[in-house]
């Protein structure tokens, strides 16, 4: 009941109901988009190459674009250009001056960035844009159609093509980076982050679909569904419960007299997030992995089919690389993005400390040791919760595994550990974190409206913390 009258209190409050109904056309638009065609290659011929290059990095990025890719759509881009000028940025901020300064200026500095980063954005699209066009003009598809006809390849001397797609596919990026960017300011929620929750959960239905049509024609069991589903339940309360652990070091302030005033004198704490870096070192893991995998099925040579097959879903090698990966980055992106010297002084210049810690260096060192031990437990959980569907799909390859040990264990462990279950998890890993954490910031952004016009949120006792706390 408490769920219901909350979706009554949103839609009673007129700034929350306009916020919550522009956020839903604007990702109407993002999905009509994604079914507009980009001009000159034939529909035929894509459906059948995509097809057959089914996973690898297509897949990925097929991902993040909401199967624009798939189609080729003005979005075939997706959202992933702005992503990567957003990173590149971020670690252009640790190691130039210029942009260091600009990050500690405010808001000024704030919108100093974001601009630079749209022109990151345009820059990437163009330049990935021109690849896609040369690419596809070098494509067929299994049948022997070429992805793009001859009659478009040889338009304006062979230049038609490649202008008209960096024109379509720069444009419907940056089209999509300004819905974000509007969502974001005259919406709910993170815009970005949005577009992106969209592109994975618009299929979900069709998926359910499948499943029921699977039971039905006996491909799966009933009562082995039911058990999946509540797998996937706690998996997903796991992932909840994980993207707001913290860990809250006690800072305490010294009473300071300004003036006539006695500031301070109070006790907070620090929060240091569990999974301070979010999905980042799953998509860099990830789409390190799939590189390999598709550049094999280009190259089509013996020693590159080899690598592509060991770094395939499934054999220990790729388990392996993925978790060493994902804890790298884990490591690599929280030292970006949280600067303990950083916080320490800013600590001891409002008077705070943390009990039994000298101000400075001994205060900072502290955070950094706290930080390294949880951003540990941060990296496992993510390496587990991306693994895991993956090996309930494909299992463990162990057969592979040089000196008889591969045999030895293939004959010891259970047939589904090294088989799999053979269940097509629509919801994987890095699917899975976004969908969660973005439906969690939302919920959270939508909480505090409510609670700032004194209405009841989501849960009557506590409130919800999303991922930044």
């Amino acid at each position: 009941m408490n769920f219901l009258e909350t979706l009554r209190n949103i839609w009673a409050i007129e700034d929350l109901r306009k916020r919550v109904l522009f956020t839903f056309g604007l990702l109407a638009i993002y999905r009509l988009g994604s079914h507009i065609p980009t001009p000159g290659v034939d529909p035929v011929a894509l459906q059948e190459f995509f097809k057959a290059m089914s996973g690898g990095v297509f897949g990925f990025l097929d991902l993040f674009s909401g199967g624009a890719l798939r189609r080729l759509s003005v979005f075939a881009l997706g959202i992933m250009p702005y992503i990567s000028a957003s990173i590149i940025l971020q670690l252009l901020t640790v190691v130039w001056p210029y942009l260091e300064k600009l990050s500690k200026e405010g808001e000024m500095g704030r919108r100093k960035i974001n601009q630079y980063t749209r022109y990151g954005t345009i820059a990437l699209s163009i330049v990935q844009s021109l690849g896609v066009a040369f690419w596809l003009k070098s494509q067929t598809a299994p049948g022997g159609a070429p992805l793009v006809p001859t009659n478009v390849q040889d338009a304006v001397w062979g230049l038609g093509f490649p202008i008209m797609t960096v024109l379509t596919l720069t444009t419907g990026t940056a089209f999509i980076m300004w819905l974000g960017e509007q969502i974001s300011e005259r919406g709910i929620g993170n815009g970005i982050s949005l577009i992106i929750f969209a592109g994975i959960v618009v299929n979900l239905p069709h998926a359910v679909m499948a499943t029921i049509d699977d039971i039905r024609t006996g491909a799966h069991n009933l009562f082995a569904v039911l058990l999946l589903v509540v797998f996937m339940v706690a998996v997903v309360g796991f992932v909840v419960f994980m993207e707001r652990a913290q860990r809250r070091i006690p800072v305490n302030y010294a009473k300071r007299v300004i003036g006539r005033k006695i500031m301070g004198g109070s006790s907070t704490y620090l929060p240091l997030r569990v999974n301070t870096a979010g999905v980042i070192p799953v998509i860099f893991a990830s789409s390190i992995l799939v590189i390999p995998t598709t550049l094999a099925t280009m190259i089509k040579a013996p020693w590159a089919v080899a690598i592509g097959n060991q770094l395939k879903v499934g054999e220990p090698l790729y388990y392996l690389l993925q978790v060493i990966g994902i804890i790298f980055f884990g490591y690599f992106y929280t030292s970006i993005i949280f600067n303990p010297v950083d916080t320490a002084d800013n600590m001891r210049k409002y008077g705070g400390y943390i009990p039994g810690i000298r101000p400075g260096k001994k205060t900072s060192d502290y955070i950094d040791r706290v930080l390294t031990r949880i951003t540990f437990v941060g990296s496992i959980y993510l390496a587990a919760v991306c693994i895991l569907p993956e090996f309930l799909i494909a299992g463990v390859h162990v057969n592979q595994l040089p000196f008889g040990i591969g045999d030895a264990l293939d004959r010891a462990l259970p047939v589904w550990f090294t088989t799999g279950m053979g269940y097509n998890f629509y919801f994987g890993g890095t699917s899975l974190l976004i969908v969660v954490g973005v439906a969690m910031d939302t919920i959270q952004q939508i909480e505090s409206q409510l609670v700032m016009r004194h209405y009841d949120g989501f849960m009557k006792r506590g409130r919800i913390r999303g991922r930044r706390g």
